[in-house]
């Protein structure tokens, strides 16, 4: 167990969160895919990333990185090749489920598989569009799980409607659509994050977006161009930053260049419904994203009801969102999140968990859960579960708490953000130098 001390002061300063998450693994796949030279900047170095790109080092792609910078040297699509070893995907759901559709129309065949948390989450809701489009997909419980074995082949385009909102299966049937023999569309229920369809136009795909339909015609022989990307900080991680500001009495915080993507911002739509006080600066676009500034400073809040279609646009971070009802006054009501089961663990059960453990007034339901504030938080022994998203929000809560948090692994941070504690304990250091 690690003791979390960080109830030093209030968050004062500016902080660069790290690249997105959703974009870097994109941005690695498409420029491996593309022919000529591409330039990542703002690079997430996290683990799951850092396996996309191993994933594509194996299939015979050039990848050089410095520090948060990638120089991908693509050879096109017809020039990748075999990997000669099963493909490790770690702990990353979007290597995983993103890289099916890949492999499903390239000209070889693949093993894939992951660490012992992924080999649990479900891939039948990849598996079984991608097997309606022609795929040849085989592996444990009929295909619901890793490891699977794919043998790539000619794919056939499909109009699917997704029983899901999910963000990773559109963005795989999208990728496998450029393999197909003819169009494919993508029916959402609701709109879930678009990064796919702003970098596949970018590497000069059309795509078309009709309401909740988006669509992608085969390559048939066109080569992708290369990409030259300066990806947007990672507004999953910068809503932890956002949160222990908004809770701590006497914080202010500047984030900078964080991504705006509309898709993205269900977190400071909250923020601001639960009377956070926010400011937006700077904005401006870069490939295709939004990004701008973000200051907050500490305030009263109140509880809200979260559901419906706003859930894909903060599905990841319900758990800070979470730590923020505790601190609200009234009643928060989290529905329709049902996604959250089935994340890097059972999110809702680890939420309740650890907050409870902590003092909050939390329930579980099935697609959600209940939290009472305003409640004073105090020390406690809690678990991350290996859940980077959980293991930050426990750290964000100790800023607050009336005694000591003891915490079973922060190492799982390192998959988002490399750099919490050392960003975290600036922000604490500014206040302590304003104090003297």
């Amino acid at each position: 167990m690690e003791k979390l001390a960080l109830n030093e002061g209030p968050l004062q300063g500016v902080v660069n969160v790290p690249g997105d998450k959703s974009v870097s693994h994109r941005a690695v796949m498409l420029a491996s895919l593309a022919q000529g030279k591409s330039r990542i900047g703002n690079f997430l170095a996290g683990e799951d990333c850092l396996h996309t790109i191993e994933v594509f080092r194996a299939m015979g792609a050039t990848i050089e990185r410095t520090g948060t910078d990638v120089i991908i040297s693509g050879n096109g699509i017809d020039r990748l090749l075999e990997p000669t070893t099963p493909l490790y995907f770690g702990n990353s759901g979007t290597t995983a489920r993103l890289m099916l559709g890949i492999l499903a129309g390239l000209p070889f065949f693949t093993t894939v598989y992951g660490d012992p948390s992924l080999s649990k989450r479900p891939m039948e809701r990849v598996v079984t569009p991608l097997k309606k489009m022609g795929a040849l997909i085989d592996g444990r419980q009929e295909t619901g799980f890793l490891p699977l074995a794919i043998r790539g082949t000619k794919l056939r385009g499909i109009t699917y409607e997704l029983p899901v909102k999910s963000a990773q299966v559109k963005s795989a049937l999208l990728f496998a659509g450029l393999f197909a023999d003819s169009k494919t569309t993508v029916i959402e229920k609701a709109a879930t994050r678009n990064h796919t369809e702003n970098m596949l136009q970018a590497t000069g795909v059309p795509v078309e977006v009709n309401g909740n339909a988006i669509s992608v015609s085969p390559l048939n022989g066109q080569a992708l161009s290369p990409l030259d990307i300066h990806v947007p900080g990672d507004i999953s991680s910068a809503a932890f930053i956002l949160t222990g500001a908004a809770i701590k009495p006497g914080s202010n915080v500047f984030l900078k260049n964080v991504g705006l993507n509309p898709t993205r911002t269900g977190i400071l739509d909250v923020l601001q419904q639960m009377g956070a006080d926010i400011k937006i600066s700077n904005e401006h676009l870069s490939g295709g994203e939004l990004i701008g500034d973000i200051e907050i400073t500490h305030s009263d809040l109140k509880g809200v009801d979260i559901e419906g279609d706003i859930i894909p646009r903060l599905i990841d971070e319900i758990p800070a969102i979470a730590l923020l009802a505790t601190q609200a006054d009234g009643t928060t009501h989290i529905r329709d999140a049902a996604e959250l089961r089935v994340k890097e663990t059972d999110r809702i059960a680890a939420i309740v968990d650890a907050l409870t453990v902590l003092g909050a007034d939390v329930e579980a339901t099935d697609d959600g859960m209940i939290i009472h504030g305003k409640t004073e938080l105090k020390g406690g022994k809690t678990k991350s579960y290996k859940d980077h998203r959980i293991a930050m929000m426990i750290a964000m809560a100790s800023i607050i708490a009336k005694g000591e948090i003891w915490i079973d692994d922060t190492a799982c941070i390192a998959i988002s953000y490399p750099g919490f504690f050392s960003d975290l304990q600036k922000l604490l250091s500014n206040s302590s130098k304003d104090s003297h």
